[in-house]
């Protein structure tokens, strides 16, 4: 009996503990069915559904859709904002040469 109350109240935490990992993790990580499937097998099928879900449907590490991280010169929108950052800079120097040039003229009266 007591081995019995055991297993039943580790089996009730592992639900617990899969059922907050499954709330907290990212949707993208979250393998093979939706994260509303995966709450309805753990809560439904006890202790295997905790199991399953750390064994097929937890993304662990990069297999489970984690973005690769890619460096910033094959990263296209990195590239795009540098372009468009040296475009802000040379109108800014354009403004900045146009208001030193209207500051040197002289007062017209």
């Amino acid at each position: 009996m007591g081995r019995l109350l055991i297993f039943f109240v580790a089996a009730f935490i592992l639900d617990v503990f899969a059922l907050i990992d499954l709330i907290l993790i990212d949707r993208r990580r979250v393998r093979a069915f939706p994260k509303i499937v995966w709450g309805i097998i753990i809560v439904l099928v006890p202790f295997v559904g905790a199991l399953l879900w750390f064994f097929v449907g937890h993304g662990w590490g990069s297999r489970g859709g984690e973005r690769r991280t890619i460096a910033p010169d094959d990263d296209p929108s990195f590239l795009k904002n540098l372009r468009r950052d040296e475009d802000q800079d040379e109108r800014i120097r354009r403004l900045e040469q146009e208001l030193a040039d209207l500051d040197d003229d002289p007062p017209t009266t």
